[in-house]
């Protein structure tokens, strides 16, 4: 699990794509590949990095294209996560 973390912290860190960027490709790779842990997960980051609920609508539309009905399944679960975590987060 270490180096996994380790992994991860040095592919989504900020390069010639943005953090902001590489979540929202994680997070749409994880609606498509049908992982729920992954949809809070890269939820709770996107918000973290203000990205604004346009930005994750237009992913969400890419992922239900490119994946069909279940990908609307967790697309729908990933606007579930984004409401719940906007109406916990500090204002």
């Amino acid at each position: 699990m270490q180096g996994f973390g380790q992994l991860a912290k040095a592919a989504m860190s900020s390069g010639s794509i943005s953090e902001k960027h590489k979540e929202l490709m994680a997070l749409a790779i994880g609606i498509t590949q049908h992982c729920s842990s992954c949809i809070g997960f890269h939820v709770k980051a996107l918000q973290r990095l203000n990205c604004s609920r346009e930005e994750f609508e237009e992913m969400l539309a890419v992922c239900v294209y490119m994946g069909g009905g279940p990908a609307l399944m967790y697309a729908s679960e990933a606007e579930s996560a984004w409401d719940s975590f906007q109406k916990t987060s500090p204002q």
